[in-house]
């Protein structure tokens, strides 16, 4: 297969006299070079979603065929529930909160890379650490005055 590819790669094996001859062979021949050059990725795509798809029969061929009655009884400490989890509703606050901390986390993870490399980066580092925590700030003003941060 490999061996396949690597022929493909190079335009071997496309000996036909429109792929020869004259510039519309030469620009044929270059977008075919071009387009081979995505077929192992083509490959690669093929063979994960093939071993994906056999995983996936593998699974259900082995699984075991648990009772419906088993999945009904009450969990670890023995009571009947008294309610189920869909029974309550959030605020949707809660879910603000959660994806604000979430951006504001992940904003920060950018601060380390800045602080090993800082004697590198020098002053033009400093000044585009001060720009990314200015527009970062602005929005923590944003959504403080906006009132999605409080617990009403």
């Amino acid at each position: 297969m490999l061996h396949f590819l690597d022929r493909l790669s190079r335009g071997v094996g496309y000996n036909t006299p429109s792929f020869k001859e004259g510039a519309e062979g030469s620009y044929l021949r270059e977008v075919e070079t071009h387009m081979a050059s995505y077929l192992p990725i083509l490959v690669f795509t093929l063979v994960a979603v093939l071993f994906l798809a056999a995983a996936l029969i593998a699974a259900r061929i082995l699984r075991h065929a648990g009772s419906a009655t088993t999945n009904l009884d009450p969990y670890e400490c023995g009571n009947e529930a008294e309610t189920f989890a869909h029974d309550h509703r959030f605020s949707i606050r809660y879910y603000l909160i959660a994806v604000l901390f979430v951006i504001f986390d992940v904003e920060t993870v950018f601060l380390f890379p800045w602080a090993v490399l800082f004697d590198q980066l020098a002053l033009f580092g400093f000044i585009e650490m001060m720009v990314f925590l200015i527009i970062l700030v602005i929005g923590y003003v944003y959504i403080w005055n906006r009132g999605a941060l409080r617990w009403v």
